[in-house]
């Protein structure tokens, strides 16, 4: 398995660590309830050193992106960061990330760890435009300090105003004695905070420098399984489970990162152009158990006599809400809020209801 700059740390704190992604990665320390309420109301760490960077460069890296990601990249000014997927030929999605724009000819794309190698061959694929690709994912170490006291924590450690980088936005300077180090703020937990890139060799300073700073705030290192559940108390959807090759952004309510503008004529345009003027076979919805029963993903989802209307694609026990709550792909006509369905639980009927996320206000 491969290892983050941080791998052995988790071990030494007595992580319970496990493959994901091909990387030995922490799952959990004291729990994952404890550690989901930590991110809530206080500030942890999570190692996401494991996700994927690549750099797109030159006068036609802007060309190179409008046709191979949804969203529209022209739209973007320095110090933003976009949210967007790259489509396939046949209707579903490579992988979804994010765009950082330094400027017009400089962009960071963050891709999820089990994608590099797809997302890489697909782009160096489809570089018709000669834009300037390079992959440092293996020279990027990551953090993500999430939580409200996150913003306490960090600022003792720069003299960026945190507080001047708004939701999908970033900056680069110093941080905790470290050159060039990327803060940025595009939270995967909805609970605030900053991710910090740098590179690996820098990984052990800022590490202590971060938890000695949040200390005094109740500051702990958090596992992937407490990162799982926090996505998913906000519907943020987990490329491999609400996402992958087979689901188009259409169907998973995405559309709004899918940008039918003039002059954008990125990959299978037309196919997902109809699908949102034609409508989809199927939708993806959240729900809330109304029954005792914890949904999860691969289960079933059934309708009052018992047909087969769909399957969970996620699915836990809130934390927060004490109830299962979940996503999953259904038949339109079953995807109105409010909507009764029934989740399959190893033969038994267990009903739920359409909900918007997030499940945590």
């Amino acid at each position: 398995m491969k290892t983050t700059p941080f791998t052995d740390k988790h071990i030494a704190l007595g992580a319970k660590m496990h493959e994901f992604a091909g990387y030995n990665m922490p799952i959990e320390y004291t729990g994952i309830i404890d550690e989901h309420l930590t991110v809530c109301n206080a500030v942890g760490v999570f190692d996401v050193s494991h996700m994927g960077e690549f750099w797109v460069k030159g006068p036609n890296a802007l060309a190179f992106l409008q046709k191979v990601t949804s969203n529209n990249v022209a739209a973007l000014a320095p110090g933003k960061v976009q949210y967007t997927c790259f489509p396939n030929e046949e209707g579903g999605i490579v992988d979804d990330l994010l765009v950082y724009q330094y400027d017009p000819q400089k962009y960071l794309l963050v891709v999820n760890a089990s994608n590099i190698e797809k997302d890489w061959n697909w782009c160096v694929l489809h570089n018709t435009e000669g834009a300037e690709l390079e992959n440092s994912s293996d020279r990027t170490a990551q953090l993500a300090i999430q939580g409200p006291k996150a913003i306490l924590a960090l600022q003792k450690l720069t003299d960026i105003n945190l507080s001047e980088i708004p939701y999908y936005t970033f900056k680069e300077g110093e941080f905790a004695g470290e050159k060039n180090v990327i803060i940025s703020n595009t939270g995967y937990t909805g609970a605030g905070g900053f991710e910090l890139y740098f590179y690996p060799d820098a990984a052990d300073k800022i590490w202590n420098a971060v938890f000695e700073a949040g200390a005094e705030f109740g500051i702990k290192p958090i596992g992937l399984g407490a990162r799982d559940t926090l996505r998913l108390e906000m519907g943020f959807c987990l490329y491999g489970n609400d996402l992958d090759d087979t689901t188009s952004p259409i169907e998973a309510g995405l559309g709004w990162i899918t940008k039918f503008i003039d002059g954008k004529d990125f990959i299978n345009r037309f196919m997902l152009e109809k699908q949102k003027a034609e409508g989809t076979v199927r939708k993806l919805v959240g729900f809330e158990m109304i029954d005792r029963g914890i949904p999860r993903h691969g289960y079933e989802l059934v309708n009052a006599e018992g047909e087969k209307i769909g399957v969970v694609t996620s699915g836990t026990m809130s934390p927060v809400r004490k109830i299962g709550i979940g996503m999953g792909y259904v038949k339109p006509e079953y995807s109105k809020l409010g909507t009764e369905i029934y989740i399959d639980m190893r033969g038994r009927k267990l009903k739920a209801s359409v909900v918007r996320p997030p499940f945590r206000k």
